[in-house]
């Protein structure tokens, strides 16, 4: 299972905090275009991924007991 938790814009497009999902090996693309094709208000483009609160590339593994933070784009001043 992965557990994948949603911030900020990305909550309000899924309309929830977290979820678990019963998957074993992804890629963090292929978790994004799940997330994607569930809910269609997602938008992932400029969003960001965080395995396990280490920032993550597109191709890097997701596996069972992980957990993802889908981090949507920050501004500053």
């Amino acid at each position: 299972m992965i557990k994948v938790i949603y911030f900020a814009v990305a909550r309000e497009m899924v309309g929830k905090g977290e979820e678990t999902l019963k998957a074993e090996n992804l890629t963090v693309k292929q978790l994004l275009e799940w997330i994607e094709s569930t809910y269609p208000r997602f938008e992932q483009t400029g969003m960001q991924v965080a395995i396990n609160e280490e920032y993550a590339m597109l191709d890097d593994p997701v596996k069972a007991g992980d957990v993802c933070a889908i981090i949507p784009p920050v501004s500053g001043g």
